[in-house]
């Protein structure tokens, strides 16, 4: 069980959050029936979530070929890190079951006030706040982590970025820019 699932109420605490989106998944599924989105999104959500769960991430929610995930601070570079594995191996899963496409992920740490919010006969994790609309709205063409996630991580797992500009954000060395 994942620590955040253990909130009842409203709780302020900082969190790396982090947004992905599918490039042309759109264009690529077009030929597909709905009950074939479906299962190949089934299947891909389980595969997001074996992938980002084990290091201590909550996947918020799911958004079509879209997702919100948090990690607790106490896991920032193991987040990053599967976060980076998500791209790559989650491309080659893609690319396997016929949807080739990108994973464009933007991450960003920082204060939050998160917890079960909804209707009141179901109220679903979620979080708020600027730290979230930065995440949302980082520029990225695959993996950009701002500034405050660079800081935060362990001097090893830094050799995994490079500074890119403008705006400065780090983006994984083997990706070019």
């Amino acid at each position: 069980m994942n620590a955040l699932d253990t909130i009842r109420a409203a709780t302020e605490m900082n969190l790396l959050v982090a947004f992905f989106d599918l490039s042309r998944f759109s264009h690529i599924i077009r030929n597909r029936s709905e009950q074939a989105l479906f299962d190949l999104l089934s299947d891909y959500y389980e595969f997001v979530g074996d992938t980002l769960e084990p290091p201590g991430g909550k996947i918020v929610k799911f958004i079509g070929d879209a997702a919100l995930i948090v990690f607790p601070e106490n896991a920032i570079d193991a987040g990053v890190l599967a976060l980076k594995d998500l791209q790559q191996a989650g491309d080659a899963w893609l690319k396997a079951h016929g949807a080739p496409s990108r994973h464009i992920i933007k991450v960003h740490f920082g204060p939050v006030c998160c917890g079960p919010i909804g209707t009141r006969s179901e109220k679903p994790f979620d979080v708020f706040g600027e730290t979230v609309n930065i995440a949302a709205t980082l520029a990225s063409h695959g993996l950009a982590i701002t500034p405050q996630v660079f800081r935060k991580l362990a001097p090893e797992t830094r050799k995994h970025f490079k500074k890119h500009t403008p705006p400065i954000t780090y983006i994984p060395v083997e990706e070019k820019h």
